[in-house]
């Protein structure tokens, strides 16, 4: 490419609308992705005046009624329509899959996916979206199959795109890891990490093992509460948790969270903290700092940002050895990556629920009771982040892609 190229990235969650790791992808890949080429973000949840360059959609009035799928894609329509003038379309998730492969096919340009989750994989979203399930299938796999390339974020993710979507041409599917930004995920001083912690109710004289999250079936959160009821009583539990998928999973979560309090007795001697908004970045680093071990349950994870952004507050992971998970944490030096069966239906379902529990619960027992090794560990992550994740080396990787796609 002799030229700046003009790349239009296309998004459910752009800020300050973002609620899982997507949202976070694609803010952090619109800021490096400036210093190699023209790049404008189109998103859900209404403009964005105070944004350069950001255009953000509402659904159409006519739709604001209809199916959650049918609403999205309406959004899609103006997004395909808007994206004239691009070189390249890079869609993230299937809420923006069907924009980028209308706008390509419309306008004849390439078109990019970046995969962070497959809708084979999730079947428990049919509780969300009910009949929409199918039609974000149908949407997944018509993009995929058309794109010119596809990003995983990880090799696990990789092998499972090829192993859904069998059709695809390997050579199409690119690995390029999620990032982090390593300045702004940092340990911050210790009168800040104290005086959350107060607010907080997190007792920093007592180990804690904390878990950042949606609840949705993939993070697994169910399993890591029943594990937590193996821990010690001296280790605190925190929750930082909201977004649920489903009525049902938020019940099943709290009736989880209360048995655990009243297990452990009761009141703040009981050390389990449940946040539930979604704290603005220093404030999670803080809550990070506080905590000695950060877990990762998940079910079903292409990657898993957050262990990045605990590895980089300085906190070793305890996490399933499943997905993307094993490429990030350095199983005895970086964390304990838990060893789990799972089902080959597409849930991702621990096939001895009662033996990966007592597993997790062990490898936290293990770590939180020697904050030593903890703080090693964590000090060995912070440095993988910062030798392996860097978004610069990212953005470099994804213009390559880029430049395949247009044949230069």
């Amino acid at each position: 490419m002799s030229t700046r190229p003009v790349i239009d990235l296309l998004t459910r969650e752009y800020p300050p609308h973002v609620y899982g790791g997507a949202g976070v992808h694609v803010a952090e890949l619109s800021r490096v992705l400036r210093a190699h080429a023209d790049v404008r973000v189109r998103c859900f949840d209404g403009p964005r005046p105070d944004a350069e360059d950001v255009t953000g959609y509402d659904v159409p009035g006519t739709l604001t009624g209809a199916n959650a799928s049918l609403r999205t894609l309406g959004v899609d329509l103006a997004m395909a329509e808007d994206v004239a003038g691009a070189d390249v379309v890079h869609s993230h998730t299937w809420y923006a899959n069907m924009a980028g492969h209308l706008g390509g096919l419309l306008h004849d340009v390439p078109h990019v996916v970046t995969a962070h989750s497959l809708e084979p994989l999730r079947p428990w979203k049919a509780e969300q979206l009910g009949g929409g399930y199918a039609v974000s299938s149908w949407a997944e796999r018509t993009a995929y199959l058309g794109a010119a390339g596809i990003v995983a974020v990880s090799a696990g993710m990789r092998a499972d795109i090829l192993r859904c979507y069998p059709e695809l041409d390997p050579d199409r599917v690119h690995v390029v890891h999620n990032g982090i930004d390593l300045d702004g995920w940092v340990r911050p001083h210790e009168d800040s990490v104290a005086r959350v912690a107060a607010e907080r109710g997190i007792d920093t004289d007592r180990p804690a093992v904390v878990f950042v999250g949606r609840i949705t079936r993939q993070k697994g959160l169910p399993h890591f509460l029943r594990a937590a009821a193996q821990l010690p009583p001296e280790v605190q539990v925190i929750v930082c948790a909201g977004a649920p998928d489903t009525d049902e999973i938020m019940a099943e979560v709290r009736g989880l969270v209360d048995d655990l309090r009243a297990a452990r007795g009761g009141g703040p001697e009981a050390g389990v903290v449940w946040i539930e908004e979604m704290l603005p970045r220093p404030e999670l680093c803080a809550v990070l700092a506080a905590s000695t071990v950060f877990v990762c349950p998940s079910v079903y994870e292409p990657l898993g940002i957050v262990n990045l952004e605990a590895m980089a507050v300085g906190l070793p992971v305890v996490g399933t050895a499943t997905g993307g998970i094993p490429e990030v944490v350095d199983d005895g030096v970086t964390g304990t990556l838990v060893p789990i069966e799972q089902s080959d239906d597409g849930t991702g379902t621990p096939l001895d629920p009662d033996r990966f529990e007592a597993d997790l619960a062990a490898a936290l027992t293990d770590l939180a009771g020697d904050p030593v090794r903890a703080a090693a560990w964590g000090a060995a992550g912070r440095r993988r982040a910062e030798e392996h994740f860097a978004w610069s080396a990212i953005a470099e990787r994804t213009m390559d892609v880029y430049r395949g796609v247009l044949g230069a």
